[in-house]
């Protein structure tokens, strides 16, 4: 059944996260580090959101969606369906969350994705309505305080050899990893902590390195 909704979207190679919790802590504004993602030239932003969404949060989203139309870039709201659909925007989904069908019923042909943890999830995600996998973490990472154990790239090479779909890899992906990260199979790399700016001196030189990190990560992996 899930297969009728397959589109086998192409993904850029960088798939950025906006991840509200890790840019609280670096007193970033998210509408303004995405902004600056899509200055850098990022195709895909994905806007993760842990817990409730206050007005101001939903707001901060909208801002986010408005930006990634005028870029003409893909958005996609992680756990949310109905948060998705009200933007028209794709969706990434867990383990934990809406089963893929019942998520695919709420966006309608919207990008979805599912995260996986392994080989055995590989082998399920496969009788499911879903248009790409994340699998995850790749290496040990900090953005995801409940991330499960580092899942290595023999493990991505095991699932890139059960999916004709697009793979993402995400956690612990830096520059310096992220050449073998594809070789090993992913055709995108996720990151969070890769595009903080280490600049501190005020939010503008702050967004331009933001934005200079996401045109590195371009040169370092394609668009």
């Amino acid at each position: 059944m899930g297969a009728a909704f397959i589109i086998v979207p192409v993904l850029p190679r960088v798939y950025p996260i906006v991840d509200t919790a890790t840019l609280a802590a670096s007193g970033m504004d998210p509408v303004e580090f995405a902004g600056a993602l899509l200055d850098g030239g990022a195709g895909l932003l994905q806007f993760r959101h842990k817990g409730a969404y206050s007005a101001e949060r939903f707001e901060q989203l909208h801002g986010v969606a408005a930006l990634c139309r005028d870029a003409g870039a893909q958005l996609i709201v992680n756990d949310r369906a109905d948060v998705a659909a009200i933007l028209d925007a794709g969706l990434h989904i867990g383990q934990d969350d809406l089963a893929p069908e019942v998520a695919r019923g709420v966006i309608g042909t919207a990008l979805l994705g599912l995260s996986i943890n392994g080989v055995e999830q590989m082998r399920a995600a496969a009788r499911e309505p879903v248009d790409y996998v994340a699998l995850g973490p790749i290496f040990a990472t900090s953005s995801k305080p409940d991330a499960d154990a580092a899942v290595g790239l023999e493990v991505l090479r095991a699932c890139r050899a059960l999916t004709a779909r697009p793979l993402v890899a995400i956690g612990g992906i830096t520059l310096a990893n992220a050449a073998q990260v594809l070789e090993a199979g992913a055709d995108s790399v996720a990151v969070i902590r890769g595009l903080l700016p280490s600049n501190s001196d005020g939010a503008a030189p702050r967004l331009r390195d933001v934005r200079a990190r996401m045109e590195e990560w371009i040169r370092c992996v394609g668009a």
